[in-house]
């Protein structure tokens, strides 16, 4: 089972900055691909950010060259360098992580239970 814990949200104005971290801890082989998403009221949660293990990114094009996603395999922990913040980045982020419980074992999904990001103008 793998368990992830988000921090690092908060309230913020309009330009400043955050950075989420997110640990994937329990009892398991690795994970591979880690990753962010969003969900604002009354929308579809949406990926933000996502990383292989090697450490190839991608990020989605409302976040690109504001956001940052980074990983430190030793640590299980991903992060989101979140700069130049806008009122519509006001979402709950959450993490996301596949990985396998056992070496040559299929990939399983898991999620954070998510934190809270709000932006105000």
């Amino acid at each position: 089972q793998v368990h992830l814990v988000e921090s690092g949200g908060g309230l913020v104005q309009a330009g400043e900055s955050l950075r989420l971290s997110c640990e994937a801890s329990g009892t398991f082989f690795t994970t591979n691909t880690m990753a962010w998403y969003r969900q604002a009221p009354g929308n579809q949660r949406e990926l933000v950010a996502h990383i292989t293990s090697p450490g190839n990114p991608y990020h989605a094009d409302s976040v690109k060259g504001r956001f940052t996603i980074s990983r430190d395999n030793a640590e299980n922990t991903v992060y989101l360098q979140m700069n130049g913040l806008k009122p519509e980045d006001t979402a709950v982020y959450y993490c996301y992580a596949r990985a396998q419980l056992r070496r040559g074992s299929f990939e399983y999904v898991y999620w954070g239970q998510g934190t809270q990001v709000i932006v105000s103008s």
